[in-house]
């Protein structure tokens, strides 16, 4: 995960236009691939009517997607520093509007949440940025998997080399024997049965 952050320094209006020039610009992803969502209000949290706006300025009405408090609003714990979330979603293989894969969240840190529920307007709105690096990889060199990327295939190579096991486009469905792989590549590489058993 990718993140910055910006203390009083810039908010919405930024944090949406340099996530777009990003993307499209200087990654040069397709526009009409991409769908973005915002907080459509739920729990007395008013509806995000600015980052809907903003928005609008670079995508079409209907592929704006308004998600509730589940998706769209964080918070670190049951009080302390909030707000309302703008996701980006990368839809692979056509450009319908059912989000595939998120590869960018805003979060609008605008409210700080008392004990009571309370939520009251901070003094100086901030903004946390979180971007998947393996998943802005899968996108641009057009991999289905993060496991596909020259992230992840090289390190899963070497491992089935070392383990004596094929590998299927980074995408096997079994595992390697404990004693011989990391904790997450684990999933991804062919089985090789034992002879005998362990104890």
């Amino acid at each position: 995960m990718l993140g910055n952050f910006s203390f009083g320094d810039y908010f919405k209006k930024d944090a949406i236009r340099f996530a777009w020039e990003l993307l499209t610009d200087v990654w040069q992803m397709p526009k009409d691939r991409l769908v973005v969502s915002i907080f459509k209000g739920e729990n007395g949290i008013p509806r995000d009517v600015e980052a809907y706006d903003i928005w609008r300025q670079f995508v079409p009405a209907d592929r704006i997607l308004e998600l509730g408090a589940e998706d769209n609003f964080w918070q670190m714990g049951d009080t302390g520093p909030c707000g309302r979330c703008s996701e980006i979603y990368f839809v692979r293989g056509g450009t319908g509007t059912d989000p595939e894969i998120e590869i960018w969240n805003n979060v609008f840190m605008e409210f700080e949440r008392s004990a009571d529920g309370t939520l009251t307007p901070l003094p100086a709105p901030s903004i946390d940025t979180g971007m998947g690096l393996e998943r802005v990889t899968a996108v641009l060199q057009n991999k289905h998997s993060n496991y596909d990327t020259d992230v992840f295939a090289p390190i899963l190579a070497r491992i089935a080399q070392l383990a004596g096991v094929p590998i299927r486009r980074g995408r096997a469905c079994q595992r390697v024997d404990a004693r011989r792989r990391g904790p997450h590549p684990r999933d991804h590489i062919p089985h090789r049965r034992r002879r005998h058993s362990v104890k």
